[in-house]
């Protein structure tokens, strides 16, 4: 066993080496090793996960039961070892349902295999299925409290961006509290200088945003506008980090692809955070922050009730200093904006929103409102 180690150990650069030597009979002989726990564990390890890169091993691994005598290991004092068993573990289990199962049943041990083998695409999507049927939040929302330096905070959050990826997956999330935990992470690292702690908060608010994609979880996170994660939202369009101002606002369109949400919203006031957001970006300012300020009141105008009390509040006053924006995308969100503003209302309203506004953008906001109309007239 000993000659065999010292000669297989790398020698799997060579195409299909590893699979001819897992054809030879060896991996029960490994699993065999493993289960013993010889001064030769972590050697056997590290073979059978340079041998588990290749996918037509995986399948044999299993069967020789490898993953059994390896997730014991995951408790190993030594680090050399729960390395090459953690990375032996992530790659004999990628894209394989039944055994990523398996071995989250041991939480703590298959954290650290994500935790020692993670690549940010590593979850396939028959992986996130597996995942989804058990309580995979909890364990990474206590990982994350607990993460002892930024660089394991990263790895965790990157993880759960990935696993994030699964619509069942986010609403299990937001169930579980990952929005609220992402939240109390970032007000616990704001004010900082700190680049580490700045990047934890952009991949943490930006993961918030993702999070907020699918329905089910958005609606349970906006909490009828009472819900802790709506309250940090609002807090970041007030902040004075740029990232966080950003997903603040991204945040607020997505909790807006609602109708209810934006009455709430508006209720709640919203847009005037908003505006004031936009007038602080105006001059030399964030683009990004400008379009998603803008697509933010743009889905809080859909409803028609929110139309006439976003024109009566003066938004429009108030958003016309964006005109002096020389970027196009800025311009032609602001445009969109408009003409969401003032579709299907009349004349006197056009007027309204045009009046402190150059030729060009009121011409293409009328033409808007004319072929709208022109539709509408030929529908009947």
């Amino acid at each position: 066993m000993v000659n065999f180690l010292n000669e297989q150990t790398f020698v799997f650069t060579e195409k299909d080496a590893a699979i001819d030597v897992a054809k030879s009979g060896i991996l029960p002989i490994l699993a065999q090793a493993l289960q013993r726990k010889s001064s030769l564990s972590c050697q056997v390890a590290l073979v059978v996960a340079e041998m588990a890169r290749e996918a037509a091993v995986r399948e044999p691994c299993i069967e020789a039961g490898l993953v059994k005598v390896l997730v014991p290991h995951l408790n190993s004092n030594n680090q050399e070892m729960l390395l090459n068993s953690g990375r032996a573990i992530g790659r004999i289990c990628f894209d394989n349902c039944e055994w990523v199962g398996h071995c989250w049943l041991r939480q703590q041990g298959v954290l650290r295999v994500l935790m020692t083998d993670y690549r940010p695409h590593v979850f396939a999507d028959s992986a996130r299925e597996a995942l989804a049927q058990l309580d995979v939040a909890d364990v990474l929302i206590f990982q994350l409290k607990q993460a002892p330096d930024a660089e394991r905070r990263h790895v965790i959050l990157e993880i759960l961006g990935s696993l994030g990826e699964s619509d069942t997956l986010k609403l299990q999330f937001a169930e579980s509290g990952v929005p609220e935990a992402l939240s109390e992470m970032i007000r616990s690292l704001q004010g900082g200088s700190d680049p580490h702690d700045l990047c934890s908060i952009k991949i943490a608010s930006n993961l918030m945003v993702s999070l907020l994609l699918g329905d089910e979880s958005m609606q349970k996170c906006f909490g009828e506008g009472s819900g802790l994660v709506y309250q940090d939202v609002l807090s970041w369009l007030q902040s004075s980090n740029t990232q966080l101002q950003l997903s603040g606002a991204l945040a607020i369109a997505n909790f807006a692809r609602n109708d209810s949400n934006c009455v709430k919203m508006l209720d709640l006031g919203v847009v005037p955070h908003i505006l004031t957001l936009l007038e602080q970006h105006v001059d030399e300012g964030d683009v990004s922050v400008q379009h998603a300020g803008l697509s933010a009141l743009r889905n809080l105008a859909i409803p028609a009730t929110n139309k006439v009390r976003m024109l009566e509040d003066g938004v429009t006053d108030r958003i016309k200093t964006l005109l002096r924006s020389d970027m196009p995308p800025v311009q032609f969100k602001l445009l969109g904006t408009l003409r969401m503003m003032v579709d299907g209302h009349g004349d006197c309203l056009v007027l309204m929103t045009c009046a402190n506004f150059d030729s060009s953008l009121c011409t293409n906001t009328l033409l808007y409102v004319t072929e709208r109309r022109r539709f509408y007239f030929q529908c009947f």
